[in-house]
């Protein structure tokens, strides 16, 4: 009898461990077709890994066809990019591994595998020297530490002329850890140039908008968001959070992926891939930009939504292809509440011809 007690009282608790680890339920409402989930392992690309992720669903609604686009190939033409705007700028910029939607759409990309680090990217040593040789260019011994009493005159500069031929030494190093980019490479038998390969792609790059919701600047016009990740100074175009919400819906509805760009370092429960709000908490203008001014959300994280799903009790989230591979445990693809999104987004990028008549 007492073995007896002692087996079912490990049954129950070997079950209670399994049902407090299992996932939620959901039901899907809408799923749009997307390619494979990648994996950007260790490296701050998820622009990229998503956006590229994004321009495949592209492909796959206009034409059907499967890609698996290229992006190391985003990656080295993009951190060139950003190593010359940071010198242009005087050191007055940033140099870092992130980014944003519209970087990628400024590049043409080859075939994947013409270039090393397509999967499990690894930047803890590549990235670190690339920001030690642009700072170089910029600072020469190194870039001086400022205080709130120091101003910048009286600290001891030490900013030098660049010296001629320093982009080339930049992408010698770029190249040597991502790869150099083709010049030609061959696709399916045909002979392409990066260019020619994304013209034959059947996107038109004047498609793509961001769109966000702010209150710093005025409704119904263009703005540059002021976040450290997107130094290529693109406009958003700015609307209420109610009609940010419209669009993704009608976009989702008539058959368009979103691209999103927004805060998961809060909420989020990222063992779980799913994210919603605190009891209590209600998505509001005034809350987001609040969060926004006082620094509780800030942008560090791309992904694509592609769906729509309601949980057990009936409440709306959204279906979305996230980076980090397959191994949570919705082999990749996360929930995220309606209202989180409401709250947590910085901006969405989505073809033009998804947005509603307001």
């Amino acid at each position: 009898m007492k073995k007896s007690i002692l087996t079912l009282a490990a049954f129950l608790l070997f079950a209670a461990l399994v049902s407090a680890q299992s996932p939620k339920t959901f039901t899907t409402i809408k799923e749009l077709p997307i390619t494979s989930v990648k994996n950007q392992y260790r490296s701050g690309t998820c622009w990229d890994f998503a956006t590229l992720g994004f321009l495949e669903s592209e492909i796959l609604r206009k034409s059907g066809k499967t890609y698996d686009l290229c992006e190391m190939f985003v990656v080295n033409k993009d951190y060139m990019d950003c190593a010359t705007h940071y010198v242009r700028m005087h050191g007055y910029s940033q140099i870092s591994e992130g980014g944003s939607c519209d970087d990628v759409i400024e590049e043409a990309m080859p075939a994947p595998g013409s270039l090393t680090g397509d999967s499990l990217a690894n930047f803890k040593v590549f990235f670190p020297e690339l920001e030690r040789e642009v700072s170089s260019i910029v600072w020469g011994e190194g870039k001086p530490e400022l205080n709130r009493f120091t101003t910048e005159e009286q600290a001891p500069l030490r900013k030098k002329e660049p010296k001629p031929g320093w982009q080339e030494s930049v992408q010698a190093l770029i190249d040597r850890y991502v790869g150099p980019c083709p010049d030609t490479f061959v696709y399916e038998g045909k002979t392409y140039t990066p260019k020619s390969f994304a013209e034959s792609l059947g996107l038109n790059w004047d498609d793509y908008v961001s769109i966000t919701s702010y209150t710093h600047h005025p409704f119904n016009e263009w703005f540059v968001i002021e976040a450290p990740y997107k130094w290529r100074l693109k406009p958003s175009y700015n609307i209420p959070i109610e009609q940010l919400m419209e669009v993704i819906d009608k976009a989702l509805d008539a058959g368009y992926t979103v691209a999103w760009g927004g805060d998961v370092s809060g909420d989020f429960y990222r063992k779980e891939s799913v994210a919603y709000l605190p009891e209590g908490v209600t998505p509001t203008q005034e809350l987001r930009q609040q969060q926004w001014d006082n620094w509780t959300f800030t942008y560090d994280h791309v992904m694509l939504i592609f769906g729509k799903a309601v949980d057990e009790q009936g409440k709306p989230y959204y279906m979305v292809k996230n980076t980090w591979g397959t191994n949570y445990p919705y082999q990749g693809i996360w929930y995220m509440s309606r209202d989180y999104i409401a709250l947590n987004t910085t901006y969405i990028f989505l073809n033009r011809n998804a947005l509603p008549k307001m």
